[in-house]
């Protein structure tokens, strides 16, 4: 019995300390910001394959790694491979154009004010149907994600299987099947 209730304590006590130390930790400064139209939360341009710009707008360092939004304007129809994220939940928000969505073994079309929300570990892709297309898309946690467009924003080419494979599994991330076809 005393074995229980010196495990039993250690275990409460563990869990008091870990509760301590994330409520105290320090949190970013809370004064807000703004950012306008067609600008990058720190003025960087992250721009990937066929001249689409992915404009940051919300940062993990603004919200100590618990989410991270930003917009996406597509130029060209297409999008990703089919993927999980291990860590992250993500949720897309259209601003513009046509889209399709890959959700598990369901496709969804979607347009300008619709939402999806796709869980950690489940198989999605996106694809942009329309020639022009805008998005937000929110990370949470926000993982190793604003890391992984600026990688392949200084790509200036279009990667191998081999090599996209290699940058999504370093952004905890893998690749489960082709982009979509439509």
């Amino acid at each position: 019995m005393q074995r229980r209730n010196f495990l039993t304590t250690a275990l409460v006590a563990t869990a008091l300390v870990t509760s301590a130390k994330n409520f105290t930790r320090k949190l970013p400064d809370k004064k807000g910001f703004v950012i306008k139209k067609g600008k990058n939360r720190f003025d960087e341009k992250t721009m990937l394959i066929n001249n689409s710009p992915v404009d940051l707008k919300v940062s993990t360092k603004d919200t100590d790694g618990t989410l991270s939004i930003s917009e996406y304007t597509g130029f060209a129809k297409g999008g990703p491979p089919l993927h999980i994220h291990l860590y992250q939940d993500e949720i897309f928000y259209i601003l513009e154009g046509e889209h399709l969505f890959q959700l598990g073994d369901k496709q969804y079309h979607l347009t300008a004010g619709d939402s999806i929300f796709i869980p950690r570990n489940v198989p999605h892709a996106p694809a942009q149907l329309s020639d022009k297309g805008k998005y937000l898309f929110f990370f949470t946690p926000s993982g190793k994600m604003e890391d992984f467009f600026r990688t392949l924003g200084e790509l200036k080419r279009p990667v191998s299987s081999e090599d996209a494979k290699t940058i999504f599994e370093a952004h905890d991330m893998k690749i489960v099947g082709p982009p979509l076809s439509f």
